[in-house]
């Protein structure tokens, strides 16, 4: 079994990569840029295989895991929940003898990563790619080593971001995701989400004339928010057909959505940010300061 990288996203040349959500994939992939690996094994299924080919301009034709882990040094692979294909490289790799890591995007459900049908199968060693996750894979995972890595992803879309634009028409952009849980309601949590925001939205103080872009999530269905938002007429809501994150921001001055990847971004770019998760729900798990939580605010006003 061969020893860990020495430094972040230097892998060995004949390193295998497997992705499928988009969360890690943007990590991995924009570090990837940084080095020539001309033997660099990839699977990349879902909404990763949608970034790869975004970031290298050209069709992208999925192997299977055996083909793409088979003379493979060593195992990066992401940590997404909507998929069991990443579950799997790791247990492959355990398999062959393969040093695994694994890279954990955004700051929840860190052990639930590792577990398929009641089954764990923890990499070798655990990539995080701020000071916040660190903290939070520490409190989770006692004996696995942890290593910060950079985030060149978010460096790179934060540095796209300009300030806000105070005197354009005001913008409000939507991040959707799914949320996994009816919390007791029998409706989706997002749309609960949803619903608790337009309800909130009159005590914002925000302007009258606003509009609102709802991006969908890279995983939901399209067509997911369309019945949504022909049910809102009092609302000026339209879907967000930005190509990037960054530029899905550039004209927001208010940013909401429940615990989104896309919420920490906009902290770092100076937009106003709000968490919509309602008081029935479990509380905002996002680590940074300075995210405005509608259900706390509820309670002091």
């Amino acid at each position: 079994m061969m020893s860990p990288p020495q430094a972040a996203f230097q892998l060995p040349a004949d390193a295998a990569v497997v992705c499928h959500d988009a969360g890690a994939a943007n990590v991995i992939i924009a570090g990837l840029r940084r080095y020539t690996l001309p033997g660099l094994r990839v699977c990349m299924q879902g909404p990763a295989a949608t970034a790869w080919q975004s970031s290298s301009g050209k069709p992208y034709s999925c192997v299977s895991l055996e083909e793409t882990l088979e003379g493979a040094s060593m195992l990066l692979s992401g940590t997404g929940w909507a998929s069991d294909l990443e579950h799997r490289a790791r247990e492959l790799a355990r398999r062959r003898g393969l040093y695994s890591v694994a890279l954990l995007d955004h700051w929840v459900n860190y052990p639930q990563r590792f577990v398929r049908d009641g089954t764990v199968v923890m990499p070798d060693e655990i990539w995080v790619s701020d000071e916040d996750a660190l903290r939070l894979a520490h409190q989770c995972f006692d004996g696995t080593p942890l290593r910060l890595v950079e985030n060149w992803y978010f460096q790179e879309q934060v540095s796209q971001l300009a300030p806000p634009m105070i005197n354009a028409p005001p913008q409000l952009l939507y991040l959707a995701e799914p949320a996994r849980s009816d919390w007791g309601r029998d409706k989706p949590g997002e749309f609960q989400a949803l619903d608790y925001f337009a309800d909130r939205l009159g005590s914002l103080g925000l302007p009258a004339n606003l509009r609102i872009r709802l991006r969908p999530h890279p995983s939901d269905p399209a067509s997911k928010y369309d019945c949504w938002i022909s049910a809102h007429p009092e609302l000026d809501v339209e879907l967000d057909q930005s190509s990037s994150m960054a530029e899905a921001l550039t004209g927001a001055r208010w940013v909401a959505g429940c615990e989104s990847y896309g919420l920490v971004l906009a902290l770092a770019a100076g937009r106003i940010v709000y968490s919509t998760l309602p008081p029935w729900a479990p509380a905002c798990r996002l680590p940074q300061a300075g995210l405005i939580r509608l259900a706390a605010l509820e309670r002091t006003t």
